[in-house]
């Protein structure tokens, strides 16, 4: 019997973690944390769906903090396997994990201080501590290699495929041993935006899947062309910086703060942006995560590669990397002409927030959204049009000029989507995972529906025979 349960982005977009269990073995694929509102902050806490000693091993798809946010929770509760992945992946982990923990016990922080002024003296705890995400790195193996086959499990073997995502992100490949049978089930993970330009395209499974486990972030809509995006971002700086605003980016750390960076030096080298601009990339994990990046040259197109040792967007000519607070508080002294690349992606929380508050109000400022903002954010508040927004206690009007460019999505689009699948052979069941229902579930649904393409959108914690 193989049974397969999604107690995590099943119907909705966050919180990746999936279940295979066969008799002989109990496998989790991913074990994220859910983003957005409160009531997605309160899940965290709430039990995973099945125990957490139980599982033999965990193969994790790649860093991002909605694939691996809750693994210290999962330690904490019991787990002992192994978690394994690539190299640069448990490097990628090892720096979300830490900067999450910071957060989680920040949060408690200042949600006790606040029950302290309500009369509420009881202790708040956080979901996991710095303690517990160190702890967890003890677990890891990041041997996995594209296209090597691992022997993970009693029954179970795994071959990680490039997904094309972020560095080191992979779709895993699992054959599955039942009874005198094997059956084959393909997990996407996240499955990346091809033509991009420092990694390469997603790679197709080793052999047709009998079953598809695959994402759907963006399974109603296609993207920009990445050369639009460009375009369109070196515009609205360039228009920014002659109406003497600056522009702030909320930046995803892994990926997105490179790609900028990228577009930065090409709007430079096109003499469309002055060549010492001045650029601050306020993000400690951004930083972090780009020193990475020069650590594995052979995770990324060769063509980008070539790239470091003439141009190197990395080290542009104005760029400052400000790892201090100090440092990142003297940015909101300067009133126009800055870029401002600062995380976290859906402003829920880091740096962009003070940078925000600062030019939100300021009808010379720009705000440029380049990646994917979920439902409660403060991100998606203002990319859907609000007048207001409450920062630290503050009502902040919005006046400065809002873009949001799609083009830099890390996520295939629909038509990107649907050629992947195409590679994957004709199988039994596509399961649909990781979108929001009523949009990128249902309109993606549809379009296998045309195609004749077996499918399904599990619920959460649904058990669903595999045959």
């Amino acid at each position: 019997m193989i049974r397969l349960s999604c107690h995590g982005a099943a119907k909705q977009v966050t919180g990746s973690c999936h279940l295979i269990e066969t008799d002989h073995a109990r496998v989790l694929i991913d074990c994220g944390l859910f983003q957005g509102g409160r009531e997605l902050a309160e899940e965290n806490a709430q039990d995973f769906g099945f125990d957490a000693s139980k599982i033999d091993v965990l193969l994790l798809t790649h860093a991002h903090l909605d694939h691996c946010g809750r693994i210290p929770l999962l330690v904490k509760r019991g787990f002992r396997g192994r978690i394994i992945s690539t190299a640069p992946t448990r490097e990628l982990a090892r720096l979300v994990l830490t900067d999450s923990a910071g957060l989680q016990e920040e949060e408690a922080r200042r949600a006790e201080r606040h029950a302290r002024h309500r009369g509420d003296n009881a202790p708040t705890q956080p979901l996991y501590t710095l303690a517990d995400a160190f702890h967890s790195m003890d677990f890891f193996d990041g041997t996995a290699s594209y296209g090597q086959p691992m022997q993970v499990a009693d029954g179970v073997q795994a071959t990680f495929m490039n997904a094309g995502h972020i560095l080191g992100s992979a779709s895993i490949f699992l054959e599955l041993r039942d009874g005198g049978k094997t059956h084959t089930v393909y997990f996407s993970g996240d499955i990346g935006n091809p033509g991009r330009p420092l990694l390469d395209d997603p790679q197709a499974p080793p052999a047709p899947p009998d079953f598809v486990v695959m994402e759907t972030t963006y399974g109603d809509r296609d993207h920009r062309a990445w050369g639009a995006s460009i375009d369109e971002l070196i515009d609205a700086i360039s228009a920014t910086h002659a109406r003497g605003g600056n522009v702030v980016i909320p930046t995803f750390a892994l990926e997105r703060a490179q790609e900028v960076l990228y577009a930065l030096s090409l709007g430079m080298e096109q003499a469309r942006l002055p060549r010492h601009l001045a650029a601050f990339l306020d993000s400690p994990m951004a930083i972090s995560a780009t020193e990475i990046f020069t650590r594995y040259p052979e995770a990324m197109r060769a063509e980008f590669n070539a790239r470091l040792q003439t141009n190197d967007p990395f080290a542009l000519p104005g760029l400052r990397m400000t790892r201090d607070a100090s440092e990142s508080m003297a940015i909101n002294t300067i009133r126009g002409g800055a870029v401002i690349m600062a995380g976290s992606g859906m402003a829920t929380g880091g740096r962009v927030r003070h940078h925000l508050r600062h030019n939100l109000w300021n009808a010379a400022a720009s705000v440029i959204f380049v990646g994917y903002a979920a439902g409660g954010t403060l991100a998606r508040l203002i990319i859907d049009g609000a007048k207001h927004v409450r920062l630290f206690d503050e009502d902040i009007q919005v006046r400065a000029q809002i873009h949001t460019i799609n083009g830099f999505s890390a996520h295939a689009g629909q038509s990107e989507l649907l050629a992947w699948l195409a590679r994957c052979g004709a199988p039994h069941k596509v399961f649909l995972v990781h979108g929001d229902y009523d949009r990128g579930m249902k309109a993606f649904s549809a379009q296998l529906q045309n195609r004749q393409i077996p499918w399904q959108i599990p619920g959460a914690g649904e058990p669903i025979l595999l045959r």
